[in-house]
């Protein structure tokens, strides 16, 4: 399969339907003289920041995913191609797909991340990570499980194991999945078993460095653990996971060793850039970090290759501040629409400049009525804090239809502390 392009016009392709790709889609007008072939393998746009929230039952999949093809209808020279890219012949400028190859002018890769374990991939069979709708759905599976095999447990120590929930990592992901999990334990669920009590669960929040929330000034640290500790959250941190395996994890303290049993274990732990970053390296010499991530220029390009752009968790942009911008939705954002603009202002002459990341905060959510905010100048915690992540989030969603499902669902589930999507699927 040859894609057929215009060759009079500009042809970009774009690599990957997260938010990096995304922005840079939408950023290039219509009536511009570029061509424009968005390649992914799923044919949606899933909203990654919402996934502990289908993790948890308090939101279907459906709610923070968008058709690709629906939020770019109305843009006549996008192309959407559900397919998997295999390969990049870099010499004949094409990206190789399984049943293909479609030519480019310029390249924007928007790939993403998944899991890193650092390691012990074996890991990853008893401790799954959160990245993608089937993780989601997954893990939403082992909790209520959990929770229903407790129920029909008789032995006191197997039911002490399935009621004991371990979360390895205390960055946003881990932090927002235990103060999730403690709401489900403590409000959720309440009432509704006649044999076990859902506020005996046991939520074990494990952090490698001495505070949760790392990239945080320490005080919205102490704050988020804070929080944690009230809805019942027991936070380690200073401690490494030596091993992980069927329902038991063993960690270090110091030079204290000890082993906890779970029949839910959750990695929050770290991240790998997508394999593009080693197929890249490999044919253009580009250098990686040891995520796996493109070291890029100023303007996001692969060194000796213009033609060529890598965004968001796939770049490792250092050119501001010296260290690597953050993972986060707003950076791929912001990257997508300044390579859409850079790609513009090449085919037109006109003055071009370097990338530089905006920084409007960072916000983490622990549970009801409690987040935190970190907005430069200002920072707090909270009620306030909390809001301003509810109307942030419902911002990002892509489209209006999700943003109304959403608020709705969020607003039932503020008034009745219920989830309403807590579906026990693929038994």
């Amino acid at each position: 399969m040859s894609h057929p392009q215009d060759n009079a016009r500009h042809r970009v392709v774009l690599l990957g339907g997260g938010f990096g790709g995304l922005y840079a889609a939408q950023s290039i007008p219509s009536d511009s003289p570029i061509e424009v072939t968005l390649i992914d393998k799923r044919n949606f746009h899933l909203f990654q920041p919402l996934l502990y929230q289908v993790a948890t039952g308090g939101l279907s999949p459906g709610d923070i995913a968008s058709p690709l093809r629906a939020i770019l209808a109305k843009r006549k020279n996008v192309t959407v191609l559900q397919v998997e890219a295999i390969d990049l012949d870099i010499a004949g400028n094409q990206v190789v797909l399984k049943d293909g190859a479609v030519p480019y002018d310029t390249l924007i890769i928007a790939t993403g991340a998944s899991h890193h374990y650092f390691g012990h991939d074996d890991w990853a069979a008893h401790a799954p990570g959160l990245k993608t709708v089937e993780d989601a759905l997954a893990i939403r599976q082992k909790i209520f499980s959990a929770f229903e095999k407790a129920e029909r447990e008789t032995n006191e120590e197997n039911r002490r194991a399935l009621l004991t929930f371990l979360l390895i990592g205390g960055g946003p992901t881990g932090v927002e999945m235990a103060g999730a999990l403690a709401e489900l334990a403590h409000d959720t669920l309440k009432g509704e078993f006649k044999r076990i009590d859902p506020t005996w669960a046991r939520i074990v929040l494990i952090e490698g460095v001495d505070r949760i929330l790392p990239p945080y000034p320490e005080k919205l640290s102490e704050k988020a653990r804070a929080s944690l500790e009230k809805l019942g959250v027991e936070v380690r941190t200073g401690t490494l996971v030596t091993e992980v395996r069927d329902g038991a994890v063993t960690m270090k303290r110091g030079e204290e060793t000890e082993t906890i049993e779970a029949a839910t274990i959750f990695w929050a732990a770290g991240v790998q850039a997508s394999p593009v970053g080693k197929i890249l390296a490999a044919k253009t010499g580009a250098s990686l970090d040891r995520a796996g991530r493109v070291l890029v220029e100023k303007d996001l390009t692969v060194p000796g290759h213009p033609e060529i752009f890598v965004i968001g968790d796939l770049a490792n942009f250092s050119h501001q501040g010296g260290k690597p911008l953050p993972g986060i939705a707003p950076v791929a954002m912001q990257q997508g629409r300044y390579v859409a603009d850079l790609v513009q202002r090449r085919i037109n002459g006109a003055p071009q400049w370097p990338f530089v990341y905006q920084d409007k905060g960072s916000l983490a959510v622990i549970g009801r009525n409690a987040a935190v905010a970190d907005l430069g100048n200002l920072r707090f915690s909270g009620f306030p804090a909390w809001l301003l992540w509810v109307f942030v989030h419902i911002r990002y969603l892509i489209e209006f239809d999700n943003k109304a499902l959403v608020l709705f669902q969020w607003a039932w589930n503020y008034l009745t502390r219920k989830r309403g999507a807590r579906l026990i699927t693929n038994e």
